[in-house]
């Protein structure tokens, strides 16, 4: 089985602008992140570096450009960062995880009944 490379805060950030624009070159990302960030370009190019290492993204050399792409999709992404967070802060409990957020947060009423068709869904669908 393919293990998801684990990825930085700051990874994440390009792996979104890369996701929503593959086949996108380190000056667009870096455009794409002007408003939310004063990275530079050698900047970019380092966070992709990493994310080229860790097979995260793949590249194809047109002229004088590199185009990047994603070799993860964001969902697997996504799930893999939600079980190591669930594993690291709850100890791989769903049921303390959703205590704890229950009980710590105003919750309304529409977001309870949003929850519990959730769950009644998600048990359909395990048998």
């Amino acid at each position: 089985m393919y293990k998801i490379p684990k990825i930085t805060n700051a990874e994440w950030e390009i792996m979104k602008i890369i996701w929503i624009n593959p086949k996108i070159t380190a000056i667009n990302i870096t455009n794409e992140l002007n408003d939310k960030f004063e990275w530079k370009l050698a900047t970019v190019k380092t966070l992709i570096n990493r994310l080229l290492t860790k097979s995260a993204i793949g590249f194809n050399k047109v002229g004088y450009e590199y185009l990047y792409f994603p070799l993860v999709s964001e969902n697997e992404c996504i799930k893999s960062e939600r079980k190591s967070f669930i594993n690291r802060v709850f100890n791989g409990s769903m049921q303390s995880l959703l205590l704890n957020f229950t009980q710590s947060q105003e919750i309304s009423e529409t977001d309870i009944e949003e929850l519990i068709t959730i769950l009644e869904q998600s048990r359909k669908t395990k048998g």
